[in-house]
C-alpha cells in the first residue's frame, strides 16, 4: 500500500494531508524518511514524529445524513460534519458529497481503494434521489433530463427519471459532479425545494432514522467491491417515461 494511503487508513489524515506530512519529513518507515512513492508492507514500522502508528481496521458505514450537516471531515466554520455523527475507533471519511441541505444515504469508509473506485465514473455507480421541485415538470422537461442537459462543466450523462407525485420526481444518476441534481433542475428552469438520496449503489436506508448509522454487512461490502472490479463499463439503456431506476 502506498504510504499516503496507509496513513489515511491509520486515521492520521486525508491522503492530501498525508502527502504534506511525508514531504515535511515527519513520517518514517523502518527508521528511514518516507517518500511519496514509498510502499508499506504488513511488517513495516511506520512512525509520525517518532511515534509508532498502527493501521486501523477497515470500516464501512451507511449514514442517514440529516439536513444542515456538511459532508467533510472538518469544517473551518465550525458546522457539524458527517464524521462527527459516526462514533467508531476507526476514522472514516465520506465517499463523495451531499450538500448541507441534502439528506439521505451516505457511505463513509477508511478503505481508500474502494472509495476511489466507487467515485470513479467508469463504474457508473447509481445514486437515486427523491426531488421535490418548485412546480410540476412537463413530459418534455423530463425527457431532457433523461437525455442529458448542458451545464457549465459539460453535458450530463443520460439519467433515469420517473414521476413520484405532483411536484416530485425520482432521478437516478451515476455521475458525481458538485450540486449536480440541483443544477440539472435549474438548467430546465426549476428550483429544487427538497432533495433526498434514497439509494447509493444497492444501499438503501430502510428504517434508519436521520443522523443514525450502521456498519455494513460483509455481503454489502462484497457487492460494492464486485461493482467496481475491473471490467468493461456496463451499457445503460436510455430511460423511458415512468421507468424504474436501474
Amino acid at each position: 500500500m502506498r504510504l499516503n494511503a496507509w496513513l489515511a487508513r491509520a486515521g492520521v489524515a486525508s491522503r492530501r494531508k498525508a502527502d504534506e506530512l511525508i514531504k515535511a519529513g515527519r513520517v518514517t518507515v523502518n527508521g528511514e524518511p518516507g517518500q511519496l512513492n514509498t510502499f508499506v508492507q504488513r511488517t513495516d514500522d511506520v512512525c509520525l514524529d517518532g511515534r509508532p502508528l498502527a493501521k486501523q481496521e477497515l470500516a464501512y458505514v451507511l449514514l442517514h445524513k440529516p439536513r444542515g450537516v456538511v459532508t467533510t471531515a472538518s469544517d473551518p466554520q465550525g458546522r457539524p460534519t458527517v464524521v462527527d455523527l459516526v462514533d467508531l475507533p476507526s476514522r472514516v471519511v465520506p465517499v463523495g458529497r451531499l450538500d448541507a441541505d441534502t439528506t439521505g444515504a451516505l457511505l463513509l469508509t477508511n478503505d481508500g481503494e474502494l472509495a476511489h473506485r466507487l467515485a470513479h465514473p467508469r463504474y457508473e455507480i447509481d445514486k437515486v434521489y427523491e426531488v421535490e421541485t418548485s412546480q410540476r415538470l412537463t413530459d418534455q422537461l423530463l425527457e431532457l433530463l433523461r437525455r442529458g442537459v448542458d451545464l457549465e462543466d459539460g453535458r450530463t450523462a443520460p439519467a433515469d427519471v420517473r414521476r413520484a407525485g405532483a411536484t416530485r420526481i425520482e432521478l437516478t444518476i451515476h455521475e458525481g459532479r458538485n450540486r449536480q441534481v440541483r443544477r440539472m433542475l435549474e438548467a430546465v428552469g426549476h428550483r429544487v425545494n427538497a432533495l433526498h438520496r434514497s439509494r447509493y449503489a444497492h444501499l438503501t436506508l430502510g428504517a434508519l432514522a436521520a443522523d443514525a448509522w450502521h456498519l455494513l454487512e460483509p455481503s454489502d461490502v462484497e457487492r460494492l467491491r464486485a461493482a467496481t472490479r475491473d471490467s468493461p463499463p456496463r451499457a445503460r439503456a436510455r430511460g423511458r417515461a415512468g421507468s424504474a431506476p436501474a
